[in-house]
């Protein structure tokens, strides 16, 4: 093998002959150089810690708490799903489970009444979010949603927040109303 075609041996060759050049003071100063260099490059930040809320959930609860009352706003068997992607996007689907089917079985042909009853017990809407340095949830933009006015909302911290413990999130929302709806997820396996 010739040390020409081999950088690494054309280093060491170089470094031996420099180093019948070099006094032991210059020598010691410059391996105190690589090694405070190499230990800046170690207590450098880390990259960015996991994405927490990554992944699906299922809901288990929700209550809306408005004028000092509570309510089950997807009644006692909430059914619901929230996935959010490595990707950045969220789809979010939240249903009351003990909601009767509709009596003409087409989906647009219900009655007002189940129409009415369907569109107050379910929501489902997608879009994209952001995480923070800690990955935690930071806020998100709704892109399309079964209640229009949702449609590019912008939810901050402020509004909305997520919190994630262990294989449970606990979901914040304060309305523009003023109530407060609260979720509980948990991650689906």
């Amino acid at each position: 093998m010739k040390s020409e075609s081999n950088p690494r041996a054309r280093f060491w060759l170089d470094l031996m002959q420099w180093r019948q050049h070099l006094s032991r003071p210059l020598l010691v100063a410059g391996l105190l150089a690589l090694s405070l260099s190499a230990t800046a490059r170690d207590s450098e930040p880390k990259a960015r810690t996991a994405n927490q809320v990554a992944g699906t959930w299922r809901m288990v609860s929700a209550t809306l708490e408005t004028n000092g009352g509570v309510e089950h706003p997807y009644g006692e068997n909430p059914q619901g799903m929230l996935v959010f992607t490595s990707d950045m996007h969220f789809v979010e689907v939240l249903t009351d489970g003990d909601t009767p089917r509709f009596t003409s079985g087409a989906r647009g042909g219900g009655s007002d009444e189940e129409n009415r009853r369907a569109m107050a017990s379910s929501i489902g809407f997608f879009g994209t979010y952001s995480v923070d340095e800690q990955g935690q949830f930071a806020g998100n933009r709704v892109e399309g949603a079964t209640f229009p006015n949702w449609v590019g909302g912008v939810r901050t911290t402020k509004e909305l927040q997520l919190r994630v413990d262990g294989e449970r999130m606990h979901e914040t929302f304060t309305r523009p109303d003023g109530g407060r709806f609260r979720a509980e997820f948990v991650r689906a396996r």
